[in-house]
């Protein structure tokens, strides 16, 4: 009976970084030689460059040294057959190429034919699509060759099944978000391989690269839909596949899918640790306040890169609670964190002295309080710049939609790790870090949100509670509903009113925050892009 042994190879990949990306794919070539056996190694979506390039694919220097990468790969692979993504230029044109490559000689290229172009996917701003189907015999077994989003449509997949393919191999860039990993199998590509009742060997990217996270997950499904096999989500992998006649199997226990908490903490926490490591930063810093938020933020931050490379800055002020600072002080202690206290009472009183001649005569306002929170935001830019750490913005998704934040203040920084968290999945998120071990104390968790900016002052002074607040957003924000229609669902309308309206008047703000992982399916960003200058409301 026929065998074909398939390494699927599940890396984190830098863009641009050419040359630490071959090395990684010949380790892996080598790894599944020797020690799995195997004579095909199978690598993701424009593995050569790292996925996505973005406008670096516009300048001619970068598509040189993908060519070169590729080169080079072609020589050191040796005896075993490559299947690799990288971008390639034919006739005036950009393709999203896969190619076959054996013993120092491409065997076949095929070009994506569907071009993804919605949410955070831009491939017809850089890429011609194909129009070829590919089949080429590997070892005796006729493999179809297609590249992500073809598996999401009939055509591509059919096209290779009336072209004589036993089992079609799926290279992909595929990024997490909530629905993400389910969808993959249950709705789409096990879906496919029953409708065209072929096995397929679906390999993803793993790792984060600015604001995106690929979670990995790569599966095998044979040509009834049954997966077989499920490679581990957010770390790298290389699994061995085993191709016999008609049938697909492997010699691992699946991987389980994660939960919905496990897989958005995990989405947080390799975002950060690749964001700050691939480029380049010391370590980060965040201003601790013992509020819900920053508790998280210190959380996943010490989880991600380790407790001596994060450093938290209390700044109380006079409207800081004696226990916010105890709750700060507990948790960075839990974690191991290194705490600096720096008072900023004396800071903002001189900033009131020397305005108070352009301010006379009128009333106080969140102009006193913006002070407080942009003298935070110096003062942890100063220890970045003093440092070479990296400071990390603390608001969540539902204050960055409403406009809940300070520009230059707390929204100052380089990286923003929850800023695609809606609220109450801030507090999921606690609840369930703390259920390994309570590093986040549980007044933190209980206590009613604020920003302690004022006397007494509570989140909901100014916004309805956040069970209220986060449906509506999600809505708006997600699923472009119009005000009568999230009303219908039995909120009130003025509040709906007035939440869209705040929304829409706070762009401008979010234009200029910093990047963060994104989780849902229409992040502030990349997904959702609304112009700042509008008449519409």
């Amino acid at each position: 009976m026929k065998h074909l042994p398939v390494a699927i190879a599940q890396l984190n990949f830098t863009v641009g970084d050419v040359d630490r990306n071959v090395d990684k794919m010949l380790a892996a070539c080598n790894k599944a030689r020797t020690e799995l056996a195997c004579k095909v190694v199978i690598f993701p979506e424009l593995a050569v460059t790292g996925y996505p390039p973005e406008d670096l694919l516009f300048r001619s220097d970068f598509l040189d040294r993908a060519d070169r990468g590729l080169a080079r790969l072609l020589v050191e692979a040796g005896d075993i057959c490559v299947v690799v993504g990288h971008p390639f230029r034919e006739d005036g044109k950009l393709y999203n190429a896969a190619s076959v490559v054996e013993s120092g000689q491409v065997r076949a290229r095929y070009f994506k034919r569907k071009l993804p172009n919605y949410g955070v996917f831009d491939e017809k701003r850089y890429f011609s699509p194909g129009t070829d189907t590919l089949v080429i015999d590997i070892d005796g077994f006729a493999i179809g060759l297609t590249v992500c989003e073809d598996v999401w449509h009939q055509r591509p997949v059919a096209d290779c099944v009336a072209a004589g393919a036993e089992v079609i191999f799926n290279l992909n860039a595929s990024p997490f978000d909530v629905h993400k990993a389910r969808e993959r199998e249950e709705q789409i590509v096990v879906g496919r391989s029953r409708e065209a009742a072929v096995p397929i060997i679906y390999v993803n990217l793993v790792g984060g690269q600015d604001e995106l996270v690929f979670d990995g997950g790569s599966f095998a499904c044979d040509a009834t839909g049954q997966v077989v096999h499920r490679s581990t989500f957010f770390s790298e992998d290389l699994a061995r596949i085993d191709i016999h006649q008609g049938s697909l199997g492997s010699n691992r226990e699946l991987a389980p899918l994660p939960r919905h908490e496990e897989s958005v903490y995990e989405a947080l926490r390799i975002g950060l640790r690749d964001y700050v490591t691939k480029n380049g930063f010391d370590g980060v810093a965040l201003g601790l306040s013992g509020g819900i938020d920053s508790a998280l933020t210190l959380a996943v931050a010490a989880d991600a890169l380790g407790p001596d490379k994060v450093q938290a800055v209390l700044m109380p002020s006079r409207y800081t609670r004696d226990m916010s600072l105890a709750d700060a002080k507990a948790q960075a202690q839990a974690l191991g964190v290194t705490t600096q206290v720096i008072p900023i009472e004396s800071l903002v009183e001189a900033y009131r002295t020397q305005l108070e001649p352009l301010f006379k005569g009128l009333p106080v306002d969140t102009t006193e309080e913006n002070l407080q929170a942009r003298i935070r935001g110096n003062l942890l830019m100063a220890i970045s710049n003093k440092t070479g750490c990296l400071v990390l913005t603390t608001g969540n998704k539902s204050e960055m939609a409403v406009g809940y934040a300070t520009l230059y203040g707390d929204m100052a920084g380089g990286f923003a790790v929850i800023k695609d968290v809606p609220k109450t999945l801030v507090y999921q998120l606690a609840r369930y870090r703390n259920r390994s071990r309570v590093v986040i104390p549980e007044r933190v968790i209980t206590r009613p949100p604020s920003a302690e900016l004022a006397e007494d002052q509570a989140d909901t002074d100014n916004l309805p509670p956040y069970e209220v607040l986060d449906p509506i957003l999600e809505d708006f924000i997600e699923h472009d509903c119009s005000i009568e229609e999230i009303a219908a669902k039995g909120f009130d309308l003025p509040t709906v009113s007035r939440i869209s309206q705040m929304v829409l008047r706070n762009e401008h703000k979010r234009r200029q925050a910093p990047p963060g992982v994104r989780i849902t399916r229409r992040a502030f960003g990349r997904d959702r892009r609304y112009p700042i200058t509008s008449g519409f409301s």
